[in-house]
């Protein structure tokens, strides 16, 4: 999969959201001062973490294990994002390097790129991918703001499968059962798309209508 190809398709996606993406088109860059690495949400006493934390609470009246979740459901969506849409292009996916990615927060919530993407062709090696450049940031949220590690996942989850619906159709259930845990049984195929099997939280905001792909909406979910 040359990059170009999935650069392409990602100027299309920005160009109907109004140029409001979560992550750079060409996935790369050369960060200057607005731009902060990733790996300094996990950096103890976990400064900047905590303050994204409660700053998301305080944008949506939250408790703040709430922000917690819906700041995970934004950041793993768009690290999560170019992954989902490159395996669906063409069976290959964009690889981001915990040590090698920035963000900057934006009107996409947050917008993620990194100064060297690897291209990778098989669920074993996204597996690794997230354990090397998710994990840890689940476990930081986690333990800050103790809000369970398999709901935090479950938004990853919902992130391979919801760009392999809304921008390229590809087969998320198999390629969430190859890649296997954390991700695997997240998500449970219904007749129109989908369903969660945990809550992201956003439900429990005040007067909030549950997701279309919501557990709420069976009879049980997990947390």
């Amino acid at each position: 999969m040359p990059l170009a190809e999935l650069t392409g398709v990602l100027e299309r996606v920005a160009a109907a959201r109004g140029g409001v993406l979560g992550v750079l088109p060409g996935l790369l860059v050369e960060p200057d001062d607005s731009w902060t690495p990733l790996q300094e949400l996990t950096r103890e006493p976990y400064t900047l973490l905590s303050a994204l934390i409660e700053q998301t609470a305080g944008r949506y009246d939250a408790p703040r294990h709430v922000g917690a979740a819906l700041l995970w459901k934004t950041l793993g969506y768009w690290l999560t994002f170019p992954m989902a849409v490159g395996w669906a292009l063409d069976g290959r996916a964009p690889v981001m390097r915990f040590e090698d990615t920035y963000f900057k927060q934006s009107e996409a919530g947050v917008t993620v790129a990194a100064t060297a993407v690897t291209v990778v062709d098989s669920p074993q090696a996204i597996a690794e991918a997230l354990r090397q450049s998710q994990e840890p940031l689940v476990k930081a949220i986690s333990g800050q703001a103790r809000v369970g590690a398999r709901t935090l996942w479950g938004s990853t989850a919902e992130a391979f499968a919801h760009p392999m619906t809304a921008v390229l159709q590809g087969d998320y259930m198999g390629l969430l059962r190859a890649v296997g845990r954390p991700v695997d049984g997240l998500l449970e195929q219904t007749a129109d798309g989908y369903r969660r099997r945990t809550c992201c939280l956003w439900v429990t905001l005040p007067e909030a209508e549950p997701c279309s792909t919501c557990c709420v909406l069976r009879e049980s979910c997990a947390a």
